[in-house]
């Protein structure tokens, strides 16, 4: 697959959990889980497989890659490509307009209708 420089789709809530918490920094797959549990990461439960096999598709996309440093042999971090702060900002920017959206439609505090 091709890199992409923008979501054709939305992002599934794995890939999006993950691409916030490397927003952040370099991480490894443990700190990317908890992050991904925690309301601000998206509330996300993510599995082993689930997350390991969204890095795989991601570092084939260009979204992610590994950073080739350690400090356990078990364990590999990874951070985000240019492309990959890209998509995030793309997606931030839809989910942004659709709460807007919703806000300006009264289904939100804040919002423009009564």
């Amino acid at each position: 697959m091709s890199i992409r420089t923008a979501p054709t789709a939305p992002l599934s809530p794995a890939v999006f959990a993950i691409l916030l918490s490397l927003a952040e920094g370099d991480k490894h797959g443990y700190a990317m889980m908890k992050d991904a549990r925690s309301p601000e990461g998206g509330g996300v439960r993510l599995g082993p497989g689930t997350l390991y096999g969204s890095l795989d598709r991601m570092m084939r996309d260009g979204f992610v890659e590994e950073t080739g440093i350690s400090d356990d042999e078990r364990r590999r971090y990874y951070r985000l490509t240019g492309t990959g702060r890209t998509v995030l900002a793309a997606e931030l920017a839809r989910l942004d307009a659709a709460v807007s959206g919703a806000r300006s439609l009264g289904l939100l505090p804040g919002g423009g209708r009564s």
